[in-house]
This record gives C-alpha cells, sequence and structure tokens, in this order.
C-alpha cells in the first residue's frame, strides 16, 4: 500500500458521514457529532455512562494545517437513553451546539478537503487524523484514522472511507 499522503483528502458526502466539511473564509472545516470513549477504556459494566456525546469543530488553514477545535461535551450514552427524545436529549443538544459552531463560519461552503494529521486529546478522549500502520511487516504508515469517528483513509487516497 502507499505511505501516507502530506495532506489527505477526505470527500463530501451529503447525507451522510463527511456531510459537515468544507471550506469558509480562513480556511477549511471538519465537524461531526460523535460518541467516544476515553483512551484506554475497556467495556464493562458502567461503560453507558463512559460513552460521551461531543459536537465538534476542527478548523484548518487553507493549506490543511490545523489552526482549532471547538470540542463540546454534550452528556453521556446512559443520560441519552433516559431521555431520548426531545430538543433536551444529548443528542439533540449536540446537534443544535454543531449547527450553532457551523453557523458562525463566515462564508461556509460544504465540499472536499484536504488535511494534514494532527491530533488533540480532550477530556481523555483523542480526537485527530492520525497516521496508522496496516500492512503487515515493517514500513510506512499506510492508513490514516479520523477519531472518535472511525473514519479511515488509504490508498488511493481519492477522499472516500471506510468505516
Amino acid at each position: 500500500m502507499a505511505a501516507v499522503p502530506e495532506i489527505v483528502p477526505i470527500a463530501h458526502e451529503p447525507d451522510y458521514r463527511t456531510e459537515t466539511i468544507g471550506h469558509y473564509a480562513s480556511g477549511q472545516f471538519l465537524a461531526s457529532v460523535t460518541y467516544a470513549f476515553p483512551d484506554g477504556f475497556s467495556v464493562g459494566d458502567g461503560w453507558e455512562e463512559q460513552k460521551r456525546l461531543y459536537a465538534v469543530l476542527h478548523q484548518f488553514d487553507s493549506e490543511g494545517r490545523h489552526v482549532d477545535s471547538n470540542i463540546w461535551y454534550a452528556g453521556t450514552w446512559a443520560q441519552q437513553q433516559r431521555r431520548p427524545h426531545g430538543n433536551e436529549s444529548v443528542l439533540a443538544r449536540a446537534q443544535t451546539r454543531l449547527a450553532e459552531l457551523l453557523a458562525a463560519l463566515p462564508q461556509r461552503k460544504y465540499g472536499d478537503i484536504a488535511i494534514r494529521p494532527f491530533q488533540l486529546t480532550v477530556d481523555g478522549v483523542i480526537f485527530g487524523l492520525i497516521p496508522e500502520r496496516h500492512e503487515e511487516g515493517e514500513g510506512e504508515n499506510d492508513w490514516v484514522e479520523l477519531y472518535p469517528d472511525r473514519l479511515g483513509f488509504s490508498a488511493p487516497w481519492d477522499g472516500q472511507y471506510d468505516t
């Protein structure tokens, strides 16, 4: 497989997992509502209180360099299950927050982006586009994974992803 490029293309897919990516006045953005566990968490009793929902907005300059991230914690899976419907559900709050973040981006236009790998940790959760090695043996990284969304990108590096 081909090594991870310096800049990774990500294709815009309306009505699917990459529907909220594109360009704005200051560069590019990648946004989502996503569940995540803290790094190193092992599923067992009480996992529902550890599975967290976030509204996430990553911003990049026009060259794809990470500039800033706005990561907002909405609540847990357990809270969502206790109140699954209505404007006060965890999911509804996260979706509302994401809509507010996106609305604040001047000259926002949805479309394909091309960004550089990056990584940060918030609340013990890893966020970023992280190079990994999926092929057997030794060699270069051949894959990048968007965390915590779990979208994988690889050759032919056309912006399409695996889940």
